[in-house]
């Protein structure tokens, strides 16, 4: 555990850009536990999608329209979620904000 990274500062990680206006970048993470910050531009979809891994969001500004497992909610700044594994989840930015996901364990797909 002494090799990995305990601490970033909010300008540190380099952006990814995911196209029509969203980005992506990783915080910090070990093999168990993954951090990334999403950025979305009004009108932003995070398409539907499952993973295996558990995802929790923190809604850190803008407002957000989430559907988890076919359930949907608005949801504004210091609101969260959490989309189990392997259920079908997507966001829609219903003005432009970030999302602050966990990942259990990492998304490796996010550090190629």
């Amino acid at each position: 555990m002494m090799d990995a990274k305990l601490f970033a500062r909010g300008n540190e990680g380099e952006w990814t850009d995911l196209g029509q206006g969203n980005r992506r970048r990783v915080i910090l993470h070990t093999d168990e536990l993954m951090m990334v910050e999403f950025a979305f531009e009004k009108g932003g979809i995070g398409a539907p999608h499952s993973h295996p891994h558990v995802q929790a969001s923190y809604v850190a500004e803008g407002k957000f329209e989430v559907t988890v497992d076919g359930h949907s909610e608005i949801l504004s700044a210091g609101d969260s979620f959490i989309a189990p594994s392997n259920v079908v989840h997507g966001v829609k930015a219903l003005e432009a904000g970030r999302l602050i996901d966990s990942f259990t364990p990492h998304r490796a797909d996010f550090l190629k």
